[in-house]
């Protein structure tokens, strides 16, 4: 088993999350101890963004870092654990909303796989890019 950094580089499907992450600096802290649950965007929810925005997002290192730290939440929360919640908190402070009357939906992103368990923590597949307020 991987790390969640390992495991979304191996996946294939996450090369602009991680180029984020790796942009933001975040590969050493979702690479760490954790547990972490994170919330995965793939290329395709990435794909959704205006380039010139997701350039502008890269190109700013805090604002990036507030992004992909909303995609986080402390600890591991499995699909069976979400099932009972209407928030969580995430590590950059401000809540997500969740949704489970029909599926699983994290403010306006559909979880379309969940529980990639890694070494330190797991991850649930989204296809689109959360944005705090």
């Amino acid at each position: 088993m991987q790390n969640i950094v390992e495991t979304a580089v191996a996946a294939g499907s996450f090369k602009t999350l991680v180029t984020a992450v790796q942009a933001a600096g975040l590969v050493d802290t979702l690479s760490g101890a954790g547990p972490f649950t994170v919330f995965a965007p793939t290329d395709e929810a990435f794909a959704k963004i205006p380039k010139e925005t997701l350039d502008a997002v890269l190109a700013d290192k805090a604002k990036l870092t507030s992004i992909l730290t909303y995609h986080v939440v402390a600890g591991k929360v499995m699909a069976s654990d979400v099932m009972g919640l209407t928030s969580a908190k995430t590590v950059q402070g401000d809540e997500v909303k969740i949704e489970t009357a029909d599926g699983v939906m994290v403010n306006d992103a559909k979880v379309v796989q969940t529980d990639i368990e890694c070494t330190n923590g797991v991850i649930h597949v989204i296809d689109s890019v959360l944005m705090p307020k």
